[in-house]
């Protein structure tokens, strides 16, 4: 940025909620977003992408707030997608609740985790954009915008090129803009965010106190006619207050006359400003309303200079129509895309037809259309190094108790009735340090509109008529047409098995801790797949494989691009000759070769999809990767 530049070097955009807004690295599901997914937010014509990151839960706590390496493993995948796409990126720091205010000593935790992020990415790509924290409040405007000058001096002793995106206190609230110190840097977007009228935006919303689930039916704008009345429970609530007043702060005007507040603190300090969330919560809000909500709020945006990104893609603002998918070739909301000013992509009716070939649901990472979903779940993490069959990583299950759930959800539903008639099974590898261990594998179909439907269970126990639990890796394959009905828990009643399971329309896949409580033991999962192959095999039979000798070093090797179109480039500084193996999604072998400083794979012919590379060479040296090829076939 220049001094007196006034708008951004982007425009529109969207927030990618969900994904890095977890509670650790370590339950980060990196495959919930792929190049593909930019592509397409590219193709609405999007400029910009805001990350939402639970930026200080991915480091070490107090109090040296150390990040986890395994972070900038994750991030540097949508950094490289942005870069090749030309989109602009912003790293939101999103540790914030809602309901509890800013500590006002956040400043020696910011200070810590921004110093790192920019060590990292400061020779990063120049669309590359660190939002300091989103939404503090609570704080006065005076010590958040000390705390916050004191952020800027310190990312600026590491990373002098970057643009930082910093906003108000007040929820980063369009009035909390005019209060900040007018800090010298001239790489600074100001931001806020804009939800007004709040009670038509978040109509139905649970987090907000007291709840606004109650109501419903609020039109956009104000139209007394269709006003509902103020539920019991929010009777002389400030939200009753609000619709009381909803004849001025509902209309038109008033929204222009509160942008135009962001828009006076643009022009006054000759800086640009930047919409980081704009939205309707989606349940309880008329669409119509909710669409010409988005038409009046952007097209001001628009003709103030101000760049703008929805909160958010997927999700309860999100872009698509409820009740579906989220596919971006079926699912989207055409009049609020159109509202939004975006290009219209086709649509297509969303046709289920049966899987007619296996799927990975876990190789290092959930395999695609899988989306984490939970209960309890002990400590859990996805991206443990305790000594995996293959590859990188294994789950780590710790202690969970009774009833707590690992839920891999699917994302469309599956029709698997073909994969159970040809024989398919589910293929994992295993093993426990807890003698006892018992716990239930289930596949959970979907609830239908019919009031007698249940989502029924199907599943087979896991214990030591199975396995072995003794730290070894165990190698269990069930076919899918051993498991047996279990029944339902739906509405806090149980259901008695009635044979109405349907392999056609699945819902889910979880592994649940049934029987019993773990308490200390520890359960690892490896290499789950569906398959009409015996795909388990056991690659390490000891309990703990030893280790490295003490002065012989780690191989390094290079592969390029990832994802990979055409051709795949391995490079070492490796000596010695070396043997490459390429597995596919389903863990077949597809390439057993020599490597030796270099070489270039034709990958063009592989179908599109999730491969490993793993490498070997003397002794118990050992390299291995994920890499994506990205193709049309």
């Amino acid at each position: 940025m220049t001094v007196g530049q006034t708008t951004t070097p982007f425009s529109r955009g969207v927030n990618l909620t969900g994904w890095f807004q977890a509670g650790s690295v370590r339950q980060v599901q990196v495959t919930k977003y792929t190049f593909e997914d930019f592509q397409q937010i590219q193709s609405l014509g999007c400029d910009v992408i805001r990350l939402p990151i639970n930026l200080h839960f991915m480091t070490s706590g107090a109090p040296d707030y150390q990040v986890d390496p395994l972070l900038f493993t994750f991030l540097d995948q949508p950094v490289a997608w942005a870069e090749q796409l030309g989109l602009h990126l912003i790293l939101d720091n999103h540790t914030f609740d809602p309901n509890t205010n800013t500590d006002p000593n956040v400043g020696s935790i910011l200070a810590k985790v921004w110093k790192q992020v920019a060590e990292h990415y400061k020779d990063g790509p120049a669309n590359l954009y660190y939002e300091i924290l989103n939404e503090p409040h609570g704080i006065s405007d005076a010590l958040w915008g000390s705390i916050q000058g004191r952020v800027i001096d310190s990312i600026r002793t590491v990373d002098t090129t970057h643009t930082l995106i910093v906003g108000g206190s007040g929820y980063n609230g369009y009035n909390n803009l005019a209060p900040l110190p007018v800090y010298p840097d001239d790489k600074l977007i100001y931001t806020f965010h804009f939800y007004d009228p709040f009670i038509f935006t978040h109509q139905g919303a649970g987090w907000v106190q007291p709840s606004m689930e109650p109501l419903a039916g609020v039109p956009f704008p104000h139209d007394p006619a269709r006003m509902p009345p103020v539920p019991p429970s929010l009777a002389g609530s400030w939200i009753a207050s609000g619709m009381q007043n909803y004849g001025v702060d509902g209309t038109i005007q008033k929204v222009q006359q509160l942008i135009d507040i962001a828009d006076q603190f643009r022009q006054s300090r000759q800086v640009p400003v930047f919409c980081g969330e704009l939205g309707v919560y989606i349940p309880n809000s008329p669409a119509a309303d909710r669409v010409a909500w988005y038409q009046v709020v952007r097209t001001y945006l628009e003709s103030k200079n101000i760049a703008w990104t929805t909160w958010d893609y997927h999700g309860g603002f999100g872009l698509f129509e409820p009740g579906g998918n989220d596919l971006f070739n079926h699912d989207l909301n055409l009049p609020l895309i159109q509202a939004l000013g975006l290009t219209v992509p086709l649509q297509t009716p969303y046709l289920q037809l049966p899987d007619t070939e296996g799927r990975v649901i876990y190789d290092d990472y959930l395999g695609p259309g899988i989306v984490e979903s939970s209960f309890g779940g002990g400590l859990l993490d996805y991206y443990s190094p305790d000594q995996p069959n293959q590859g990188e990583f294994v789950i780590r299950w710790q202690g969970p108790m009774q009833y707590e759930t690992i839920g891999l959800d699917f994302v469309p539903n599956r029709d698997f009735s073909q994969l159970v008639a040809q024989g398919y099974a589910l293929d994992l590898m295993i093993r426990s340090d807890r003698p006892g261990t018992s716990f239930d594998i289930r596949f959970l179909d979907t609830k239908t509109t019919d009031p007698n439907d249940h989502p029924w269970r199907m599943r087979v126990t896991v214990n030591e008529s199975l396995a072995t639990w003794d730290r070894r890796w165990q190698a269990v394959r069930v076919p899918l047409s051993s498991f047996v009905e279990h029944g339902s828990w739906d509405n806090n009643t149980w259901h008695q098995p009635e044979g109405k399971f349907d392999w056609s329309d699945v819902d889910r896949l979880e592994i649940v801790a049934e029987q019993l409580s773990l308490n200390d033991g520890t359960i690892w999962l490896d290499q789950i797949v569906l398959s009409n192959q015996d795909t388990s095999a056991v690659r390490d039979t000891s309990a703990f494989s030893t280790a490295l000798d003490p002065g012989q070093e780690a191989l390094s090797i290079w592969a390029f691009p990832n994802p990979a179109d055409e051709f795949l480039t391995l490079e070492t500084d490796s000596p010695e000759l070396l043997r490459l193996q390429v597995m596919d999604g389903l863990g077949r072998v597809i390439v057993d070769t020599e490597l030796r400083t270099h070489l270039v794979l034709p990958v063009a012919t592989w179908p599109s999809g999730l491969y490993v590379l793993r490498v070997t060479g003397a002794g118990q040296r050992s390299w291995s990767r994920k890499i994506w090829r990205q193709g049309d076939n």
